[in-house]
């Protein structure tokens, strides 16, 4: 069949009609927007006739069935489609390859980090400890009344209260320190 002997008017011409029957019917139901979209999909078919797009697609529907119909007895062509195939299939390789390497990338700079962040907390952990023993130790001294260190100076309720507020001062610069050191890790990727 070729295109020269289908009526394409006629065709074209009874689907945008069918299609602007099918307008009205939908304008009744379910109101302006969806009737002028049917509408508009009603006058693609009369407008591919008068462009000649119609004409077109047949040509082009017409080639890919040759181009199709050609693979059945052409071992060449065959062959061109195995050497497609290993193509995509090493291009799918290589591109999994990258991702596992970025996946593993990342999970060891994760682990870096809860590594980092396990250390800093048990360091924290360390610096209460002592910070905790270093004032049990004081305040042992005190009641016995002995001096714990020749800079400290016996105990009074008046004065622990800026001890307090001096050990919570250091606590930020402590902090800072550490906040630091996390930036540094985390543009090294550790």
């Amino acid at each position: 069949m070729s295109y020269s002997s289908i009526a394409w008017l006629p065709l074209a011409a009874g689907l945008t009609v069918l299609g602007l029957v099918l307008s009205y019917a939908v304008l009744r139901r379910s109101g302006v927007r969806p009737a002028l979209r049917v509408v508009a999909v009603s006058l693609l078919p009369i407008a591919a006739y008068l462009t000649g797009a119609i004409e077109m697609f047949w040509k082009i529907g017409v080639a890919i069935g040759q181009f199709g119909t050609g693979f059945a007895f052409s071992t060449t062509k065959w062959v061109g489609i195995g050497v497609t195939g290993l193509a995509i299939a090493l291009f799918l390789a290589a591109g999994g390859r990258e991702a596992r390497r970025a996946a593993r990338d990342k999970r060891k700079a994760a682990r870096g980090r809860q590594d980092g962040d396990a250390e800093v907390s048990a360091a924290d952990g360390r610096r209460g400890a002592l910070a905790g023993s270093s004032t049990a130790a004081t305040r042992e001294a005190e009641t016995r009344g002995v001096p714990a260190t020749r800079a400290s100076v016996p105990a009074t309720r008046k004065t622990e209260a800026p001890a307090k507020a001096s050990r919570k001062a250091a606590q930020p610069a402590d902090d800072d320190d550490l906040k630091d050191i996390e930036d540094i890790l985390r543009k090294r990727g550790i």
